[in-house]
């Protein structure tokens, strides 16, 4: 009988057992915000030598982590960030903001057969205006610069932000996604006419139209390109079917991140669901800005309801000479009153629907956390620590 595998109990057990977290999820529910407070902590707490690898951070979060964009590669967070947020770290925070452009520009070096072959795609006009904006490419980047940065062996724990997308799993399907575009029919129809003095004669109407509406030289561009592109194919082909093997690997897990509203949730459900079906390590769920659990209490309701009952009541005795309130209008605080009752049912109501959410969201998982609203936006370390806390354990 095969035993079950324990699930880890809180996100500090899963990530202690991981060298890579993949913060991953649904656009606009603090991605980059989660992944920075869980290597924060994981460098507080955990020691070693701990990356956090995001994409578009807040300029305060930016800030915070000591980024500084007009850099390129890992910057390491100063000690005297953690000092000032009351913090003796057991190890290091490094941060990387990924640079689309330059990492594309150090895949063509890497890739070509040769030097000459690398600077001609440099070179070329249609690399230099699509590079930074390929379809997916922020997606591909990210897993391709994971890859390299978890085989140079200098980091201990790398958590990744992924990109914000449409849908949360571009990502994951990334690098499928490259090496089935290397061995395209597209390409194969961009690059056949040109590798041949004598195009297809059913493709001649096609070039000579394209050639009078876009000039002769924007199609040989684009027909260098493509050909200067496939002598590419060999090394992305055999990289991204290691860096798929790598985000399979049982070093690597998944956090998902969402809010319960309906939209984040139904795709934050999918992306877990597809997790698995991929041969993914699913390791835990982040449900942020949830309301707080008090509000779900079965002995406050009632309390509440009778306040809204009671207002008028309760307002005579707090207006009354000997009240707290008195010298103020009792039909004012009647007013209020009212208001406060309401308002604690209603956010009762979504409260309980939130619970029922989380409890279909969750399933199975060990590893679920909840982050409440917090009353001011993360701008600077100690307000990263201070949501770590929150997730943490």
């Amino acid at each position: 009988m095969t035993r079950a595998r324990k699930v880890p109990a809180t996100l500090e057990a899963l990530v202690a057992a991981r060298e890579i977290v993949i913060v991953c999820g649904p656009g606009g529910v603090g991605k980059t915000t989660v992944a920075a407070a869980v290597a924060a902590m994981a460098a507080c707490r955990q020691g070693g030598k701990v990356l956090v690898l995001t994409v578009d951070p807040a300029r305060r979060l930016a800030n915070a982590l000591g980024l500084s964009p007009a850099r390129a590669g890992a910057q390491q967070v100063p000690l005297s960030a953690f000092a000032k947020a009351g913090i003796v770290p057991h190890g290091e925070l490094w941060t990387e903001m990924l640079d689309t452009k330059w990492s594309w520009d150090r895949l063509v070096d890497q890739h070509a057969p040769d030097r000459a072959t690398a600077q001609r795609i440099l070179d070329n006009p249609l690399y230099q205006n699509i590079s930074g904006r390929f379809v997916q490419s922020h997606d591909y980047i990210a897993v391709e610069r994971l890859y390299e940065l978890h085989s140079q062996g200098a980091y201990d724990l790398i958590v990744v932000d992924t990109p914000p997308t449409r849908n949360a799993i571009d990502f994951l399907l990334a690098p499928e996604r490259m090496a089935e575009f290397f061995s395209s029919r597209l390409l194969r129809l961009l690059t056949v006419p040109y590798r041949s003095r004598f195009a297809d004669m059913a493709s001649r109407p096609f070039y000579h139209v394209a050639d009078r509406i876009l000039g002769s030289q924007f199609l040989q561009d684009i027909a260098e390109f493509f050909i200067l592109f496939q002598t590419l194919s060999e090394g992305f082909v055999s990289r991204a079917e290691e860096v798929q093997r790598l985000l399979a690997d049982r070093r690597s897990t998944f956090i998902v991140v969402s809010t319960l509203e309906s939209v984040p949730v139904r795709e934050a459900g999918t992306f877990m669901g597809l997790l698995p079906a991929k041969g993914f390590h699913l390791g835990g769920l982040v449900l942020n800005r949830v309301l707080p659990a008090y509000l779900l209490s079965p002995g406050l309701a009632p309390r509440a309801a009778r306040l809204s009952e009671d207002a008028e009541h309760l307002a005579g005795l707090l207006c009354t000479e000997k009240g707290p309130l008195r010298g103020t209008d009792p039909v004012l605080v009647e007013r209020v009153l009212q208001e406060v009752g309401v308002n604690f049912n209603n956010l009762g109501v979504v409260a309980r629907r939130e619970a029922s959410l989380r409890s279909d969201l969750s399933g199975p998982l060990g590893v679920v956390v909840t982050v409440p609203e917090l009353e001011q936006d993360v701008h600077d370390l100690e307000g990263v620590l201070a949501l770590g806390r929150h997730i943490w354990s």
